[in-house]
């Protein structure tokens, strides 16, 4: 994980900690109050999942990338030793 997937992460559960205890300092009732955290915990959840998989379909991306540049230089690399044994014969 990159410094900056930390750092976001970081923001969202300090995000998400204030918001929780917004709402458990605001006047309201008890069972009004625990929907609502209900609801923000799910919320969150559902970001946290969106941008792991987000993070985890660009870690994908990349390594595909990688492994396709890898083959295309293994190609190329016996391409050319093939010509140079034609070459020296």
């Amino acid at each position: 994980m990159n410094s900056g997937s930390k750092v976001l992460l970081g923001v969202l559960a300090g995000a998400a900690a204030g918001a929780v205890l917004g709402i458990l300092f605001a006047p309201e009732k008890g069972p009004e109050t625990r929907r609502r955290i209900s609801t923000k915990s799910s919320d969150v959840a559902d970001s946290l999942k969106s941008k792991f998989n987000d993070l985890v379909d660009n870690i994908a991306s990349k390594f595909d990338s990688a492994k396709s540049e890898a083959a295309d230089m293994k190609d190329r690399a016996t391409a050319g030793v093939k010509a140079g044994a034609q070459n020296s014969m």
